[in-house]
């Protein structure tokens, strides 16, 4: 540090290192916000997605419904046709009894052809028969033709109804994805507050260090605070550092809400330099193995395991694309961010 100072007063005030730490993170809080972004997006087309097969199910049960009133009204002019032949032969029948009555009239006053009187009644009577059977068959008609209507009737009623739970349904769909936005902004304010709050007490208990500091929306630590090169073995410093987060880690944990699914992801990082060890045969292995090792120390301290995730990133989220000696190191860090499950 007072080597860098010197040099700074040699070649006048270097106003680049911080122009890049406050560009880095300008685009660490984009980024922060375009995640929020996503996963709300994603919550409402899940909770839109349900909703949509709800009422896809609707439609269907109209479409059906529609079905079956183009059926019964297929079935009531097939009905309608039949009572107008039964009506058609019950005039013809009526014609014919007239006919056969002036007959027996004409000869009974003839006096002669009682044989063919006779053979007359009983035709006259048949045709009774036959007319009594029509009227008797047209008020079953009748019957089902009520019958028939009173379906139709119940069936506009049950196609009504379902229009209007379509829109109460589209109604209430509309509200959730309001009250989930609101929901889901509440979330990550609260969750940033407490995130500011946890940082802010790090910050206080650690000291200002310059091998730790917040970058965004993490507190970066560099490797060599917590392990030797090429180890994944916690140092006794870095144990003493992790005591102090642990600590901040358990009374953030009685804080918040129970109904906040939050984590502490803790993230190891290497440098682009190659590593082939007897324990760790690449850079996966050896960020991975570090992460785990902050977290089972965390948990050893009284850290409750569900709120703790390890994630290995090895060379491939560099913070310094440099080639140099103090891009390396920049790049060899444990990163701890505060986010949801």
């Amino acid at each position: 540090m007072a080597l860098a100072r010197t040099r700074r007063g040699e070649s006048g005030f270097n106003y680049w290192p911080g122009f890049v730490d406050a560009l880095s993170t300008l685009v660490l809080s984009i980024v922060f916000l375009l995640s929020v972004f996503l996963v709300v997006q994603f919550f409402l087309s899940q909770e839109v997605t349900g909703k949509d097969k709800a009422l896809e199910q609707l439609n269907a049960r109209i479409a059906q419904l529609n079905d079956l009133l183009s059926l019964e009204k297929l079935g009531k002019a097939s009905l309608d046709d039949q009572i107008s032949r039964l009506k058609a032969g019950l005039a013809a029948a009526e014609s014919e009894r007239d006919r056969a009555k002036g007959l027996y009239e004409g000869l009974a006053s003839a006096g002669d052809a009682a044989g063919r009187a006779t053979e007359l009644n009983k035709a006259l009577d048949s045709e009774k028969e036959v007319s009594a059977r029509a009227l008797a068959q047209i008020e079953v008609l009748n019957q089902q033709i009520s019958a028939l209507r009173r379906q139709l009737a119940a069936l506009e009623e049950a196609l009504d109804a379902s229009e209007k739970r379509g829109q109460q349904s589209q109604a209430r769909i509309s509200d959730l994805g309001q009250r989930l936005n609101v929901a889901l902004a509440q979330r990550v304010q609260e969750l940033s507050r407490y995130r500011s709050e946890f940082f802010g007490r790090l910050r206080t208990i650690l000291g200002n260090r310059p091998d730790i500091r917040i970058v965004g929306d993490r507190f970066v630590f560099q490797s060599e605070v917590f392990f030797d090169t090429g180890q994944a073995l916690l140092l006794p410093e870095g144990r003493a550092q992790l005591d102090k987060v642990a600590t901040a880690l358990i009374d953030l944990d009685k804080q918040i809400p129970s109904e906040i699914a939050w984590v502490l992801r803790v993230d190891g990082h290497t440098d682009v330099r190659p590593i082939n060890s007897p324990v760790f045969k690449s850079n996966w292995e050896l960020s991975s193995a570090r992460a785990i090792s902050v977290v089972q120390y965390l948990v050893s301290r009284g850290v409750p395991p569900q709120r703790l995730v390890a994630a290995g990133f090895a060379e491939f989220q560099p913070l310094d694309t440099a080639q140099t000696e103090e891009a390396y190191k920049r790049n060899r860090r444990i990163e701890l961010k505060l986010t949801e499950r």
